[in-house]
């Protein structure tokens, strides 16, 4: 087997093997370099496994409120925890396996190990650290061990880790990060989660329903802090009525650690100092980018608080070597790596009319309960660039859909140009809106106006009728409200 391709991607995350994927596609001989599992973080312990626990948390949620429906169910619903995690990591493993197939049928060559740049154009790859989790089912032809692999066009794909503050380290004991809080051996009484991104407050708001008691420390203003306030508000009252406690402008400075417990120190606005005791702890303070150990500094490729720089089509300042997803920086979102990924290839492939991303028509998810969801410029946002704006606003509460499903808790808030009539951001918070968040998406990327929203049809009962309201309320025309 010849150790000379087109393209070599290291690491198969969204981004890398998205690009894998592409670039075979292009014709390019391609392999992926992975140091322990196909499609990383992602599918094995971040998006869909945590999705999975959230099921199985809104599962025994409708059954605690079954009576709401007109139902009766006999006896206690329990959670079993053994039960929940065995199905996610199962969930996990055929997403695992599902790459596996997908490197297989597009003859994409999987290389085992760490990969380091050596030179451009080149790297070595060693045995890996870390235990290999071969992929069930079909997979293509493996080159194992050692070994030095060229290619003109090299992409790192390394994503990210969780980050840890000094003297606040996770031990995967009582500290934990996402892994550990995803696979708890029994589930904790209480729990403190330190960081109310999404990563902290889905896991606050699966532990909560599973009957945690729950604490959320978080230094900015505002629960969810990227999000428009407004919507934040409204996810916090929520939580609020759930039973989570929520400490704003306030953060951990010491955590002292028992047998099986911890104690934070936790500093208030007013400077006081509330100690608080729980089972386990979370740090969810974000992540940084994987760039250690791959050779980079010593070939000059430049990074920034812990990410590759890269221009719109992934290049960094050295010829050939290229950075996508996570380790080029935030938003740090799998769809985001993955397009991310088709753009560098596809440029690399000397493919015309190929754009470079337009971050501001990302559209960001959380799948807490409320779930949030939200695409282009805040309200806040909006008014720091000195635009005039038109905001509307419609509550589920007034939606005929969500009424009959229960859900009447939510709103939908839309940002315009008054100038240009253009949609500039999108803010929602209840039911399912991490679905319904990609119409607004597509009209953003379509230069939809808000006279062409309002022509649009939208199907009744649906929970997507509160998005046209919306629009109509930002020019004084709700019709249900």
């Amino acid at each position: 087997m010849s150790n000379t391709y087109d393209v070599i991607i290291i690491g198969s995350g969204p981004g890398g093997y998205i690009a894998a994927i592409r670039a075979a596609q292009l014709g390019l001989k391609t392999a992926v370099v992975e140091r322990e599992h196909l499609a990383g973080i992602c599918s094995n312990w971040g998006c869909i496994p945590t999705k999975a626990l959230l099921r199985s948390a809104e599962v025994l949620h409708l059954s605690e409120h079954a009576k709401n429906y007109g139902l009766k169910l006999e006896g206690t619903v329990t959670p079993d925890i053994a039960a929940i995690v065995k199905r996610s990591r199962g969930i996990a493993e055929r997403m695992n396996g599902g790459v596996g197939f997908l490197m297989k049928k597009n003859k994409v060559d999987i290389i085992w190990g760490e990969a380091k740049l050596t030179k451009p154009g080149e790297i070595v790859v060693a045995k890996t650290k870390k235990k290999i989790v071969e992929p069930q089912g079909p997979i293509p032809k493996t080159t194992l061990g050692e070994g030095t692999y060229k290619a003109k066009h090299i992409i790192v794909a390394t994503g990210a880790r969780p980050r840890a503050l000094p003297g606040i380290e996770p031990d995967g004991k009582l500290i934990w990060t996402y892994f550990e809080a995803m696979k708890p051996e029994k589930m904790p009484k209480s729990l403190l989660v330190m960081g109310s991104g999404a990563i902290g407050i889905e896991f606050a708001s699966f532990y909560r329903t599973m009957g945690v008691d729950v604490t959320v420390v978080e230094v900015m203003k505002t629960v969810m802090p990227v999000e428009d306030a407004e919507i934040s508000a409204f996810a916090k009252k929520q939580f609020d009525k759930q039973g989570m406690k929520i400490l704003l402008e306030a953060k951990v400075t010491k955590v002292e650690k028992g047998t099986d417990s911890i104690t934070a120190h936790v500093e208030l606005k007013d400077g006081k100092v509330e100690k608080i005791t729980a089972d386990r702890m979370i740090s969810a303070v974000g992540v940084q980018g994987n760039i250690e150990d791959l050779g980079l500094e010593d070939l000059g490729v430049k990074t920034d608080r812990g990410c590759i720089v890269i221009d719109g089509y992934g290049n960094t300042n050295v010829k050939g070597i290229y950075a996508i997803g996570d380790v080029a920086g935030p938003p740090m979102l799998a769809h985001k790596a993955e397009h991310e990924a088709v753009i560098c290839v596809e440029k690399i492939a000397g493919l015309k009319n190929v754009h470079p991303m337009d971050k501001l028509k990302i559209p960001g998810c959380t799948y807490c309960n409320p779930q949030v969801a939200s695409v282009g410029l805040t309200e806040a946002k909006a008014k720091e660039q000195g635009r005039d704006i038109r905001v509307g606003r419609f509550p589920f509460v007034a939606n005929g859909k969500a009424i009959a499903l229960g859900e009447d808790q939510g709103m939908v808030k839309t940002i315009f140009d008054t100038k240009t009539g253009e949609l500039i951001g999108a803010h929602l918070v209840g039911a399912e809106v991490t679905e319904l968040i990609q119409g607004f998406v597509v009209a953003m990327n379509l230069e939809t106006t808000e006279e062409e929203l309002i022509h649009t049809i939208f199907p009744h009962p649906t929970i997507s009728e509160t998005l046209k309201e919306s629009v109509l309320d930002a020019y004084g025309r709700a019709l249900n409200a």
